[in-house]
């Protein structure tokens, strides 16, 4: 289930110090973006961060809650998304602290994944 529109504008003011936050509907749920970069999943208007091997440790609060999953061929399959603890959002500074560790979680797994392919231009016909 997507973010509802008041959730939605909700994250975008407690992100806001983060940059240029937008939200796109993405697979039935809500993808939560700065600056390009996915840091974020809203299912259920519930957020979750991205979480990595180098910011897992400061998230283990988050480790109460099932991370973000869904079902596939019959078994679950975890997500590297965790739920973020709701006394958070009484908290914005410590929300923003949450929020740059997903960030940076988040360009590092962008930095993983290989560059797009660029047209092979010894493919390209010229015309006579």
């Amino acid at each position: 289930m997507v973010a509802s529109e008041t959730y939605a504008e909700f994250l975008r003011e407690q992100l806001a110090p983060l940059g240029r936050v937008t939200l796109r509907g993405m697979f039935g749920k809500t993808g939560v973006f700065c600056d390009g970069v996915m840091l974020g999943v809203v299912t259920e208007n519930t957020l979750y961060f991205r979480v990595d091997d180098e910011n897992r440790e400061a998230f283990r609060e988050a480790e109460a809650f099932p991370p973000l999953n869904y079902a596939k061929k019959g078994q679950i399959i975890d997500l590297a998304f965790w739920r973020v603890p709701e006394r958070l959002f009484d908290e914005p500074d410590e929300l923003i602290v949450w929020a740059r560790a997903a960030l940076a979680a988040a360009h590092r797994v962008a930095a993983k994944r290989p560059a797009p392919k660029k047209p092979n231009a010894s493919r390209q016909h010229k015309r006579a």
